[in-house]
């Protein structure tokens, strides 16, 4: 099973470019031609922050982008959804996430929740796929609820043939990096107690717009750079620098074996070219604006 993941392509409905330059639009193209001659896809990922500014325009493109890429595979495409998504625009574009390459749904099954929540399962080759929710609205950080977490496990409760792939935007693991910590999963444990036993054998995330690998007890975790560029983790501490360079990962599993990952990049010949950087105070602003503390500030 080869499958190519991708995150955070942050269209919006204009279409314009963004800091430093870059086009979300011709960035995500561009991927997908530099990734052309890459053999043997059989699902696409795009784990979160498909739209920057929630809009109808930017799922649409995304899909339709996506699509003809797909199509030439044959490869299906699961979209799970990220903190800059809007569940109602997601669902208008994608329906449940889980899309055949011409575009017709290919879920098997569907979370029903009173928050509308895009958690959804497609089966291909054996391999079970499941994509969770883990939008807070309005903030930067993820969280998994209970009934969520609950509808895991049912899924979970009976083994897939090949075993089960966890696809979601915010990452269960973190580097020792103030704003992972403050943005990413924030009950990382609970989904360790949901998959604890089961056949889970890889969850795929983005927002950290970087490439990291590590594990959720004994599970293997990949976080994939970003469409739109990556974060430089060579900037000052209490930092952020992002620069231009689209990324996506092939990662290969196999009955016997695995998983593999393999960082493929855009051929830009501006790749490495600052895109922002933000002061200890900005990066500060963002975390108390975005992160968890937020939630129980006055007015929250």
């Amino acid at each position: 099973m080869r499958i190519l993941h991708l995150s955070d392509t942050h269209l919006d409905r204009f279409g314009s470019p963004k800091a430093g330059g870059v086009n979300a639009r011709e960035s995500l193209r561009g991927l997908l031609n530099d990734l052309e001659p890459v053999a043997d896809i059989d699902v696409i990922v795009i784990s979160g922050d498909i739209a920057d500014d929630g809009s109808l325009d930017a799922y649409l493109s995304v899909r339709d982008i996506v699509r003809d890429f797909a199509l030439r595979r044959q490869a299906p495409v699961f979209y799970s959804t990220g903190n800059h998504d809007e569940r109602r625009a997601f669902a208008r574009a994608l329906g449940s996430g889980h899309l055949r390459p011409d575009g017709r749904n290919h879920a098997q099954a569907m979370l029903t929740s009173p928050a509308g929540e895009r958690a959804a399962v497609s089966m291909v080759d054996g391999y079970r796929f499941i994509t969770l929710d883990s939008l807070v609205p309005g903030m930067g950080y993820g969280l998994l609820g209970g009934a969520q977490l609950a509808w895991l496990r049912e899924v979970l409760a009976t083994p897939a043939p090949m075993g089960s792939v966890l696809v979601l935007h915010h990452p269960p693991i973190a580097l020792d990096v103030e704003v992972q910590h403050a943005l990413g999963l924030r009950n990382p444990g609970d989904l360790a107690d949901a998959i604890r036993g089961t056949d889970v054998r890889l969850i795929l995330c983005g927002h950290f717009h970087l490439q990291l690998s590590g594990h959720l007890e004994s599970v293997p975790v990949c976080v994939t750079s970003g469409v739109v560029g990556r974060v430089d983790l060579t900037a000052p501490p209490g930092t952020e620098r992002a620069v231009r360079g689209a990324s996506a990962t092939l990662v290969q599993i196999g009955p016997r074996g695995g998983p593999l990952f393999h960082t493929l990049h855009a051929r830009d010949p501006r790749a490495g070219e600052t895109i922002y950087e933000l002061d200890r105070e900005q990066l500060r602003t963002i975390i108390d604006q975005l992160g968890p503390s937020a939630r129980s500030a006055p007015g929250r």
